[in-house]
């Protein structure tokens, strides 16, 4: 699940949650925003299983992927568009 979240200005706060049954161990969302760095955005876990990470993002087309700790890569179909390369999310410069 994607969950958008306008900031003062053209900044979005964009919550990127995996399920309780997603992968075991550590995952990352990589991407265009942080240069493609595992770790650099770990997902965390909550209470109730499921794991988010937030990212403050600009306006713009972002290319992303989950990594796992195990090296699997992975796709979020909630994404904005999913193709061979992984997800794209579009931050709007509308409110």
């Amino acid at each position: 699940m994607i969950k958008r979240s306008r900031l003062f200005g053209s900044k979005t706060r964009v919550t990127f949650s995996l399920p309780a049954h997603a992968p075991t161990g550590a995952v990352s969302v990589v991407g265009s925003f942080n240069s493609w760095t595992p770790g650099c955005h770990e997902l965390i876990a909550r209470r109730d299983g499921t794991r988010t990470v937030s990212v403050t993002l600009e306006p713009g087309d972002h290319r992303f992927r989950y990594l796992g700790s195990d090296g699997l890569w992975f796709d979020d179909q909630a994404a904005d568009l999913v193709d061979d390369q992984g997800g794209v999310i579009t931050v709007s410069t509308s409110s």
